[in-house]
């Protein structure tokens, strides 16, 4: 059976399927040593280079949740002295994050080799929720007022600036203390911190606790597990 060339390449867990168009269109794809194209139809006889590694359908689908801990980098190239989060997570599968977190923030991350689950999450236009803790630094602005003035621009739209425009949270509830619980369906770039930098505010911690209908729940920092039987059912329905 053929499948298009994209989705070949993000099935075999090589990367996500935006991911794979990309590399299309870079030239950095081979099938059968010559120049891959968008949308041609590969089966597991053809030979498929992907930045000159050969790739293969994943046989078996793989579904991991790890609770990150801050500084560790969600990437799947490896910097010699920086920590990864594929040092925490023993595989032999090949897997690709999904829903990446930055360096010093923590929590919730997904790792799978189903590609078109990939896509299903990532790609904007499902608006998948994505849930966060956020603690701010206060420093005397924490009144009713300044919190008021918060919920009010992140309904309303942040200019984040870098070419990424206004962006919003689908909703954002202040939890005291100078915390707050936000949910997006977007995800650029370190989103919740350059929203709170906009606003003149300091993000000192940022814990994702959710993605789509997969719950951080008890898993304790640092540590991994398989998904549960309902957990990927859950996901697949998507």
């Amino acid at each position: 059976m053929s499948i298009i060339l994209q989705k070949f390449i993000a099935d075999s867990g090589a990367c996500s399927r935006r991911k794979a168009e990309e590399l299309i269109r870079l030239g950095a794809v081979k099938v059968n040593g010559a120049q891959g194209e968008l949308g041609m139809r590969v089966s597991e006889e053809d030979e498929v280079l992907v930045l000159g590694k050969k790739i293969a359908l994943a046989k078996i689908k793989t579904y991991i949740k790890l609770n990150k801990p801050e500084g560790y980098a969600c990437t799947s190239t490896k910097v010699a002295g920086e920590k990864n989060v594929f040092d925490l997570v023993r595989s032999k599968e090949r897997l690709v994050i999904v829903g990446r977190l930055d360096k010093n923030s923590r929590g919730l991350v997904l790792l799978t080799n189903d590609g078109e689950l990939t896509q299903k999450i990532t790609h904007p236009s499902f608006e998948h929720e994505k849930v966060y803790k956020v603690r701010i630094k206060e420093e005397g602005k924490g009144g009713k007022e300044q919190i008021d003035q918060i919920i009010k621009s992140f309904l309303k739209g942040i200019d984040i600036g870098e070419g990424d425009g206004i962006v919003k949270a689908k909703s954002i509830r202040f939890l005291g203390n100078g915390r707050f619980e936000i949910i997006l369906t977007s995800g650029k770039k370190r989103q919740i911190r350059r929203m709170f930098k906009a606003l003149g505010y300091e993000v000192i911690d940022l814990l994702r606790t959710q993605i789509a209908s997969l719950k951080l729940g008890s898993l304790k920092e640092g540590k991994w597990q398989k998904l549960s039987e309902q957990e990927i059912n859950e996901l697949l329905k998507l």
